[in-house]
């Protein structure tokens, strides 16, 4: 996995994988395969609704083994099936209600992401962009400094995506 930073807000996550696009694009979009794999490691995770189109929503739990249990949405503005996918990331509650990130009040409510998938010799390169939506200043340096821990969480989720790839 590559990672760069383009703007000083803005993340790059790229991770190269040994699966068609189509398939790839189905695992972030279908929820059978989203919950496969999306989220931290030793998480369940649950799917309330998942809408995938523009102005729909994904609404999801995830639940560590010790019951501490966060809840979560993916709010879609674009969807060009199969190689993007934009939607703002946030905390939410059991309502899809927006909420603070539980462990960190300064987090930025919303996150915009952009994911693109491109073809390269039987191959699929995943780009992910994220950055912080209509944040203050104290929670977009909140973000910045969390860039390491977010490289390790989504290396982590994209090393369990890659797992379920190869086991289909």
């Amino acid at each position: 996995m590559a990672n760069e930073k383009n703007n000083a807000d803005e993340l790059i996550i790229t991770r190269e994988l040994l699966a068609p696009r189509e398939l790839v694009f189905a695992a972030f979009t279908n929820p059978a395969h989203l919950a496969k794999w999306w989220g931290p490691a030793n998480f369940t995770f649950g799917i309330q609704t998942m809408d995938v189109r523009p102005g729909g929503i994904c609404h999801y739990k995830m639940e560590g083994s010790d019951e501490f249990v966060m809840w979560a949405k993916f709010v879609y503005i674009e969807i060009i099936e199969p190689e993007k996918v934009v939607f703002l990331n946030c905390f939410s509650n059991a309502e899809a209600g927006l909420t603070r990130f539980p462990m960190m009040p300064t987090w930025p409510m919303e996150m915009h992401n952009i994911l693109t998938l491109a073809e390269e010799n039987g191959k699929t390169i995943l780009t992910l962009r994220i950055r912080p939506h209509h944040a203050t200043e104290e929670e977009t340096t909140t973000f910045i400094e969390g860039f390491g821990s977010m490289q390790q969480g989504f290396g982590a989720s994209f090393d369990q995506l890659e797992n379920y790839l190869t086991s289909l």
